[in-house]
């Protein structure tokens, strides 16, 4: 089930605004949840979780981005 959060409008706002958005908060709130069901169909999603694209996004960050151009939606577990 998904809850109609305040901060949508703010965040659909920003996005068209500014290439770049953070969404910040404790754990297992719905952040992922609202900004996936925010994104456009073409935006790409990849998730920090998996080592192999975390590591490629700390040591080759260049690399990173060429292979998730934007739209991207960068999903970060906190880890």
């Amino acid at each position: 089930m998904f809850y109609e959060r305040a901060i949508e409008a703010t965040i659909r706002n920003v996005s068209a605004t500014f290439p770049v958005l953070l969404v910040t908060g404790p754990r297992q709130v719905g952040k992922s949840t609202l900004l996936e069901k925010q994104a456009e169909p073409e935006r790409k999603q990849v998730s920090l979780e998996n080592p192999t694209l975390r590591a490629l996004a700390k040591t080759d960050p260049e690399l990173f981005l060429q292979r998730y151009a934007p739209p991207v939606l960068i999903q970060n577990p906190g880890l």
